[in-house]
């Protein structure tokens, strides 16, 4: 057992009143020198001490433009590489829980997608042809991958914007890790779906042939978010048979027919926005991560606003609820110490490439 996980087990038995009290007077001692990200899909007893929340890139911009020395986001793997990418030399981005990490950013690794440009190199020229585009749920040496190939990152908010950059610049699109973000952003730019094909990284030439790749526009890699994953168009049909008025909102890592039956369809912020600037006693049925939608619940209920989740079955973010209040107590009492614990550093020249592919997403987005 490595020594944090044994610094740890002592912190595991605190109560999360407890813990709470321990993280308000650790934070007050750090002050200004700490700035605390929590991402809108965290737990609500760690959300309370962010002091920026939202998605991951808006946060790692926000840590970066602060006066903090120490970043703690409270989110996972990926977006702590994101912060140290964008934040500057002396500042340290740490994660209170190495185990915090994305399912759907593991679905697609650089050997997986070196090996895929490789196998597109037998039917296709890629560096001519096809625009490397990373959802920026993904690690930090694909994002480095796709400022090496003259590709970008996009986020769920302006993948649309990203995708006709990258178009402009080469004729088709190889996009991962998400292949529905991929699927409904392409649809709305009236890219037919049998354009549209899917890498499965488990196959040769990712189970397609050459003129499949030939004719498609966008080749999606067989990714996806197990959160989102479980929403089904039938539980949309079977919530209005009962409450008709319902309107749908969706986050577009959702499947595409789930998609096609909501009224609304956007990233995290899209969906807390339209809920917020909603009339009163309306109706919403939300397909993203539980504890978000329990959040809008409470916080818009007293204006007859009823918020309900998609799933009947419970579902959340299970690696992102490994940051816990005693790991985050753990993390900023040994700050106040002196001592930096779980530090995520990017080699510099992955951080290099990624900036690049970051910047393009910068400049193209509104």
């Amino acid at each position: 057992m490595s020594a944090n996980a044994l610094a740890i087990q002592s912190y595991a038995g605190l109560d999360d009143a407890d813990a709470e009290a321990r993280i308000l007077a650790a934070k007050e001692k750090l002050g200004e020198r700490l700035v605390i990200l929590g991402h809108h899909y965290q737990r609500e007893e760690v959300f309370r001490h962010a002091d920026f929340s939202g998605d991951s890139l808006k946060l790692s911009r926000q840590a970066a433009a602060s006066k903090a020395e120490y970043i703690v986001f409270c989110g996972v793997h990926f977006m702590a590489e994101v912060a140290d990418v964008l934040s500057r030399p002396d500042q340290i981005s740490i994660i209170p829980d190495m185990a915090a990490g994305c399912s759907m950013a593991d679905m697609a690794n650089l050997a997986n997608v070196e090996r895929a440009w490789r196998e597109l190199a037998e039917v296709l020229e890629p560096d001519e042809q096809i625009t490397p585009v990373t959802y920026i749920n993904s690690a930090a040496d694909l994002k480095a991958f796709c400022g090496r190939h003259g590709g970008i990152v996009c986020t769920s908010t302006n993948a649309r914007h990203v995708l006709e950059w990258s178009f402009s610049q080469r004729e088709k699109v190889l996009f991962f890790p998400d292949q529905h973000l991929g699927r409904n952003t392409g649809f709305t730019m009236d890219i037919p779906l049998e354009e549209m094909v899917v890498w499965d990284f488990d196959q040769p030439l990712g189970g397609l042939t050459p003129e499949q790749i030939k004719n498609a526009r966008m080749i999606l890699w067989k990714g996806f978010c197990s959160v989102h994953q479980m929403f089904q168009p039938e539980q949309i049909d079977n919530f209005k048979q009962r409450y008709p008025e319902t309107q749908i909102i969706s986050h577009p890592e959702s499947p595409f027919e789930v998609c096609q039956k909501s009224d609304y369809v956007g990233s995290t912020e899209y969906i807390i926005n339209t809920i917020r600037d909603a009339e009163p006693n309306t109706r919403w049925l939300v397909g993203t991560e539980l504890n978000l939608v329990n959040r809008l619940h409470e916080q818009f209920k007293h204006e007859g606003k009823n918020v309900h989740f998609m799933s009947p079955t419970v579902c959340m973010c299970s690696t992102m609820f490994r940051i816990d209040p005693q790991h985050l107590a753990w993390t900023l009492e040994n700050l106040v110490e002196g001592k930096v614990v779980n530090r995520v550093s990017v080699d510099e020249s992955d951080a290099e490439q990624g900036r690049l592919a970051l910047q393009r997403m910068l400049e193209v987005s509104p």
